[in-house]
């Protein structure tokens, strides 16, 4: 295991919402890690703050794999309606001013 992945693993279970949202964003690249993927999925539905639901979604839309995609619908699967909201939310960030598909 990388150093920053580990790290990154070690602040997800930060109580700051900053370090979590951190942590969502920075193991977005991990998607496809087993032991990233669950703890993604967690932040993707953290109970105590929306900013890490959409700031971990946006960085998952934002890597694009197939891995990243594949945990948004999961987490969206057992999202209550507010949570939704801001994955959806999230996903949306990451659309803002890129470039259309052709």
């Amino acid at each position: 295991m990388t150093s920053g992945l580990a790290a990154a693993l070690a602040e997800a279970s930060s109580s700051s919402w900053t370090r979590r949202a951190r942590a969502g964003r920075d193991l977005a690249a991990f998607a496809d890690v087993p032991e990233a993927a669950d703890v993604l999925v967690q932040l993707l539905l953290d109970p105590e703050d929306t900013a890490v639901i959409r700031r971990t979604a946006e960085a998952l839309a934002r890597v694009g794999t197939a891995a990243a995609a594949q945990l948004i619908a999961l987490a969206a699967a057992r999202a209550d309606d507010n949570q939704a909201d801001w994955l959806h939310a999230g996903v949306q960030d990451a659309s803002d001013g890129a470039p259309q598909a052709r």
